[in-house]
């Protein structure tokens, strides 16, 4: 059955009911969705293994990964009176990426911004959406009555997309979109890894869905490709170390010893992704907001050196793009400008900058000049 009409289904069970918000998930645009209880056992267990990890160090600047364990350990806090959380996911791809390739490399004076991240704010489209879903699951409480899952109650529910303190790839885990790869991101087998995950807790008890097994097998492609080999064993990440925190949570001064691994990226990283096997099944985006916007896909280096703060502000208004601030931005300009091909233009327009916004951007900027001098000397 795919109507989404309830004159056309016959809710018999809490099953039935599944169904139905499965099917108008996707209508909304959704890849796919799962059920989980606010009292599943991975919140406890996870929140050892996030102790674990964190006496590591390998959270490095991520400092709010130390607070709310209370809420991570136990999720119906944060919501009272929720019962079920549904867990989906939604596929942002707007070109399919050549199976087990990164172009991204061969394109050394280009700006590389991390896919998810050249469209609209992901945050804001899943949790519009996320509410549309919840208004349409409030709406069919009268058809669900006379089943025993809450819906003569008074009906509670809320929308997240990486805000609050939620375990959210284990719960996609444990819900059955995916299993979670080696590189800590969640994979899918019709689907690979190229799509972001939300939550909606509600007041209504649905079963459970169950987790799926994984088909990482002997496979090492995404530990063996991170430049920064921030993945430091199978299924254990080291943030500090990541392209991806370094170019957006990270502030201040880049280490040197990361700054030839990050290469041409600005914002983000893709690597251990389109190096993975499973995304050659990876879903193009249903909806237009991910589409890339103002050549977030295709500008030089150059181009958004020459951007002044006020052109940025402009141009990533509701982009992810503006979480990692003007001069951070700059700050990653600057080290891709280092490794880009030799060029006296490039030296020009770095030291062009130099003296505007600090000593943080100016070491950047004065060790991108001597990267570009140094590979002009080797021309000669």
């Amino acid at each position: 059955m795919t109507s989404t009409d309830p004159n056309d289904w016959q809710f018999e069970d809490a099953e039935t009911v599944k169904r139905w918000i499965h099917q108008e998930a996707l209508a909304l645009g959704f890849g796919d969705c799962g059920f989980l209880s606010v009292h599943h056992p991975l919140f406890q267990k996870q929140i050892k293994q996030l102790q674990a990890w964190l006496a590591k160090g390998y959270e490095g600047q991520l400092e709010f990964l130390h607070n709310n364990h209370d809420l991570r350990a136990n999720p119906a806090l944060l919501v009272e009176g929720a019962k079920t959380i549904i867990s989906v996911r939604m596929d942002y791809l707007s070109v399919a990426p050549k199976p087990r390739r990164v172009e991204d490399n061969e394109r050394p004076n280009h700006a590389i911004i991390a896919r998810y991240a050249r469209g609209r704010d992901y945050h804001k489209v899943m949790r519009s959406r996320l509410k549309k879903l919840a208004r349409r699951i409030e709406s069919m409480l009268p058809h669900w009555q006379h089943l025993n899952i809450g819906a003569d109650q008074p009906f509670v529910f809320r929308p997240f997309s990486d805000s609050a303190p939620i375990f959210e790839r284990p719960i996609a885990d444990a819900a059955g979109l995916g299993w979670t790869g080696k590189h800590t991101l969640l994979l899918n087998k019709k689907a690979g890894s190229f799509f972001v995950l939300g939550e909606l807790f509600l007041s209504l008890l649905l079963p459970e869905d169950s987790p799926v097994t994984s088909h990482c097998g002997s496979c090492s492609a995404c530990i063996n490709i991170c430049p920064t080999n921030a993945i430091v064993a199978p299924h254990e990440l080291n943030a500090s170390a990541c392209i991806s925190y370094l170019t957006i949570e990270h502030k201040g001064s880049i280490d040197v010893q990361y700054r030839h691994a990050i290469g041409n990226r600005v914002f983000g990283c893709d690597d251990c992704q389109l190096i993975c096997p499973w995304n050659r099944y990876a879903n193009m985006a249903k909806i237009d907001d991910f589409a890339p916007r103002h050549g977030f896909d295709q500008l030089t280096l150059l181009e958004l050196w020459q951007w002044d703060e006020q052109t940025f502000l402009d141009n990533t208004q509701g982009s992810p793009i503006r979480r990692t601030g003007y001069v951070s931005f700059l700050r990653n300009l600057a080290i891709a400008l280092g490794n880009a091909t030799a060029s006296t233009i490039v030296i020009e327009a770095l030291n062009q900058r130099l003296g505007e916004h600090g000593e943080i951007l100016d070491e950047h900027i004065v060790w991108a000049i001597a990267e570009q001098k140094a590979k002009l000397k080797l021309q000669s």
